[in-house]
């Protein structure tokens, strides 16, 4: 980089291209990160959703492991971009949307961090909530559906908010220990609950017998599909903002290999533990209990439910700050840094998270993954296909790195922003929109045909697709 680039107002010390003898990233390191993310209550959620709603263990287990096998894809290829030219997802995108432009991609991966900070604040308010209640058993359950008449359940909420809000004002440095501790913690934990769910059930024979819901395989795929959805939506940010990791790689191939052997091997097995202990909660209780700090609140022992309740609160907040604070607090500062820094953007992350109303998407399965998973694999769905196909079809893998970072370089476009991935953004978003109104209920069924409301239920390919082929329609005949 000469003196012009490492002074524009697009570069700075984070936003520069990783230099070779930096590059430290190998295969294990890769798979070590996967594994660490892909231990978290949300993926215990996606799988026992699946079974609450009716789906037998290897239907659910399965799904999991065809949506992760999908979105390696994209994963690897927007990861290669990463590797070769140690840049990171803002960067990245600037060659696609423009080096003002860019700001859009960045945006709408910021607003889904905020959603995934309020679900997981959440579960860490709902976590001290039965932390207390487990020493005042006389405190009722916690009930998403009338929820405001409890106050505690509320004060329990902005407590570990606020908590949250504090790490922010002091700094990140701390939540490495916090991350030590989720990595030892989480997986005893599993382990842990793993072995009351088959002791409690009395064996696994009873768990794995349970049958389908699904009486005929036209009510199965009616709902396979837009779980498989929702699965490729639950990594879809990461499957975008990927280079911010592989450009540490030592080698395509490190990162390549890492992924494939961390990402969907654990995603499976933990939701494996996720599905066995949501049906053997079913055989216990009478039903199945899908949320496991619900589940939590319903043991006996006190010293079991504040264990748990501990342990998932520590390690709720250490990925909360280090997966959905740090990045979009950035991306937020990225807008205008000049007025806009790390702490200003962490606190509207934490206010944005709030305004989702994570409870709701919380309350019910239904809304985990058809108002929440698959609503925002629409968004990011586009944005993959546009990235992917202007650097392996338009660019043919080569970028002038030099103009990424100059606000007047080929990739400022016009005013910075580049029309066709903008057109190609919008064309992949709006066949979505029709599913999306009909879901949350602002209109009726008469108002869509019925074909134009089903694409959303598959948000993500159906976005992808067209994005990718609208953008390369759109960009095939352009100086390259």
């Amino acid at each position: 980089m000469n003196q012009n680039q490492t002074t524009s107002s697009l570069y700075n010390e984070d936003l520069a291209p990783v230099p070779s003898n930096m590059r430290t990233w190998g295969t294990w390191n890769y798979a070590a990160l996967w594994i660490s993310m892909s231990l978290c209550i949300p993926t215990y959620t996606m799988a026992s959703s699946m079974i609450n709603e009716g789906m037998s263990w290897w239907q659910a287990v399965l799904t999991i492991f065809i949506g992760n096998a999908i979105v390696l894809v994209p994963m690897l290829l927007n990861g290669h971009a990463g590797a070769k030219f140690g840049i990171p997802f803002p960067v990245l995108a600037r060659a696609s949307f423009g080096t003002r432009g860019a700001n859009i991609p960045a945006m709408l991966r910021a607003i889904v961090a905020c959603g995934w900070f309020g679900i997981q604040t959440w579960i860490g308010g709902a976590s001290l909530y039965n932390l207390i209640r487990a020493w005042s058993p006389k405190l009722p359950l916690i009930d998403t559906e009338s929820l405001f008449p409890q106050t505690l359940v509320i004060e329990c909420f902005i407590i570990f908010w606020l908590l949250n809000m504090f790490i922010i004002y002091k700094g990140v440095e701390s939540i490495r220990k916090l991350l030590v501790f989720k990595a030892i913690f989480l997986p005893l934990a599993a382990i842990a609950l793993f072995c009351w769910a088959v002791i409690a059930a009395k064996g696994l024979g009873p768990i794995l017998e349970t049958p389908s819901a699904f009486t005929d395989n036209a009510t199965f795929f009616k709902f396979f599909f837009p779980a498989l959805t929702a699965v490729v939506g639950f990594w879809a940010t990461l499957s975008l903002n990927i280079p911010d990791f592989t450009r540490y790689a030592k080698s395509q191939r490190a990162h390549m290999k890492g992924q494939a052997i961390g990402l969907p091997p654990s995603m499976t097995l933990f939701a494996f533990v996720g599905v066995v202990v949501t049906s053997a909660s079913a055989i216990i209780y009478g039903s199945p209990e899908w949320d496991p700090v619900q589940l939590a609140g319903k043991f006996n022992n006190k010293i079991m439910v504040s264990f748990a309740m501990i342990g998932i609160i520590i390690s709720t907040l250490a990925t909360n700050i280090a997966a959905n604070i740090v990045s979009p607090a950035n991306d937020f500062s990225n807008l205008a840094p000049s007025k806009i820094n790390f702490k200003t953007g962490g606190y509207i992350t934490g206010i944005i998270g709030i305004l989702i109303f994570p409870w709701k998407l919380m309350s019910d399965p239904n809304g985990y993954i058809f108002t929440w998973l698959i609503a925002y694999s629409s968004l990011l769905g586009p944005v993959g296909g546009i990235m992917i196909v202007d650097y392996f079809s338009i660019r043919k893998k080569e970028l002038q790195l030099a103009d990424l970072y100059n606000p007047t370089g080929v990739y400022a476009y016009r005013n910075g922003f580049n029309a066709a991935a903008i057109i190609a953004l919008l064309a992949g978003i709006l066949p979505n929109v029709p599913g999306f109104l009909l879901q949350v209920k602002l209109v009726n069924t008469s108002v869509f045909p019925g074909w134009i409301a089903e694409l959303y239920h598959y948000a993500w390919f159906v976005g992808f697709t067209v994005s990718g082929v609208v953008y390369y329609a759109l960009m095939k005949n352009k100086t390259k």
